[in-house]
């Protein structure tokens, strides 16, 4: 057994070092190359950190103190800080799995130096082309509207800094804008984009704390929440799709010099989430209580002030303007599952590869069009599609590949001691499975799925300008709680301050 291990570990380390002189920019001493390499070429465990981590919190910041009026104070620290965990445990399965694949194929003499490993693949080469099927459709579903919400959200940011335009043109314009994200190359390439991301979201997130501090609780605040159970699901859903952003995981990985090293680098990045969203969250909650309930965008409750301008900026400058961060992030795996199904994945022309891409962009701004749902939209992704994609199936795959004894003797990493080796991580898997299913893709399924179909019979799809404030001398709005009577169809605009 000692032999194996170390035939194992030399089998590894050279595979790595191959990877990482492939990866690796070249050392030229010229000025060019010295500054592409500072802001162009990443693929360290620093550059992967800061890549998880601002693809992580992104714009899921401005609808947590929503989630928070839904579930009240005490469920959504708590929430957070279970799903931050339980985030971080089944993106260590995806990389572990990854692990395990890559090696076995590199011991084939396969060679991936053109080539860039996706998830989908690492389930077909660990167990079958029927969980490469499952791992594709829910994958790609998964990324796609996550993409969509990235839009979804430019449109709704921007508008607090200018009216003059609805939501659904800023939708047209910012679709433009992300249009240009098909020219980066991968996720190697995301250096100073991703550096950038994270230290916008922490000035977005302590303004947020420190703003609704200074403004205080507004007069006669309740904080009654929570009150009912689609509301209290539809919230503990869309935690679970804040702390779901590691289906990205393995192209990140892949992007890594030594991905071997991506094992902790999950979790240490949810830490660092976890000091931005909660002192938020619970800052604008306690500002604001139940008014949360009617605007999931927490922008739209703090006075207009050049700070608050300042944060919406970096927000889309984090999300969606051109060669900008997270919307790249989202859209940049389904550029290679696209380049892959028309055979341009290798080709080494980037502008080719860059106009065979723009097919992607334009079902992900129909979609941003159609259901302009900032708020409830992330919880539905997060029950119908993330309870899957990052945590049920890599939880079921990590158990159904190392099922055999021979599978978990021979695995490339062992599982750490404190979680008591095989066992113990089996026991965790299962517990995953079973919860994540029950309330994550059920009642949260149930509940996020309810609020979303209230949303489109209250606004109607391709609805101008979702939760802008009526014109003047309209009607009183229809605040649309689930549970609300319903109005005649005479009375409802599309004009609602939900």
């Amino acid at each position: 057994m000692e032999s194996t291990d170390k035939v194992v570990e030399t089998v590894i380390v050279g595979n790595y070092v191959e990877m990482e002189s492939e990866g690796k920019p070249n050392n030229n001493n010229d000025i060019k190359s010295k500054f592409s390499n500072l802001f162009w070429h990443g693929g360290s465990a620093y550059d992967a950190w800061f890549s998880c981590a601002s693809n992580q919190v992104a714009q899921v910041l401005l609808t947590l103190p929503y989630s928070f009026s839904q579930l009240g104070m005490l469920s959504g620290v708590s929430f957070q800080l279970f799903y931050g965990l339980l985030g971080s445990w089944t993106a260590y399965l995806i990389s572990i799995l990854y692990i395990e694949y890559r090696t076995r194929k590199e011991r084939e003499k396969v060679d991936f130096r053109n080539h860039v490993i996706q998830w989908f693949e690492v389930l077909d080469g660990l167990l079958g082309k029927h969980w490469r099927n499952v791992g594709l459709v829910f994958n790609c579903t998964f990324l796609l509207f996550g993409s969509v919400i990235q839009l979804i959200a430019c449109a709704s940011n921007i508008y607090y800094i200018n009216d003059n335009l609805d939501k659904r043109t800023w939708t047209y314009i910012f679709g433009a804008c992300c249009a240009t994200t098909v020219f980066i190359p991968s996720f190697h390439n995301y250096r100073i984009w991703s550096f950038l991301g994270l230290l916008m979201t922490t000035y977005t997130a302590w303004y947020l704390t420190v703003a609704s501090l200074l403004h205080g609780q507004v007069e006669g605040v309740k904080h009654s929440g929570p009150t009912k159970m689609v509301l209290y699901f539809t919230g503990a859903t869309n935690i679970l799709y804040t702390f779901g952003g590691h289906a990205v995981t393995v192209e990140i990985m892949h992007a890594m010099w030594k991905p071997q090293k991506f094992k902790a680098i999950y979790l240490w990045a949810t830490l660092y989430v976890l000091t931005l969203t909660l002192p938020s969250a619970a800052s604008v909650y306690w500002a604001f209580g139940d008014l949360l309930l009617d605007h999931s965008n927490a922008f739209s409750l703090l006075p207009k002030s050049p700070f608050r301008d300042m944060a919406v900026i970096l927000m889309l400058i984090h999300q969606a303007l051109p060669f900008f961060i997270t919307f790249g992030f989202a859209c940049t795996p389904l550029y290679f599952v696209w380049e892959k199904a028309i055979g341009m994945h290798e080709c080494k022309s980037m502008c080719r590869r860059a106009a065979a891409r723009l097919p992607v962009v334009i079902p992900i701004w129909f979609l941003a069009i159609v259901f302009p749902f900032f708020g409830p939209i992330n919880s539905s992704v997060g029950s119908l599609l993330v309870s899957f994609t990052v945590y049920i199936i890599p939880a079921l795959a990590y158990m159904f590949t190392f099922k055999s004894a021979a599978a978990r003797e021979n695995a490339v990493e062992q599982p750490p001691k404190f979680v008591g080796r095989w066992a113990g991580s089996f026991t965790i898997n299962i517990f995953v499975v079973v919860w994540v299913l029950i309330v994550g893709f059920g009642f949260g399924g149930w509940a996020s799925m309810t609020n979303f179909i209230h949303q489109i019979d209250s606004f109607g799809l391709f609805t101008k300008c979702y939760q802008c404030p009526p014109p003047p001398g309209s009607p009183p709005p229809f605040l649309p709680h689930v549970g609300a009577p319903r109005p005649s169809p005479a009375n409802i605009t599309h004009h609602h301050h939900l």
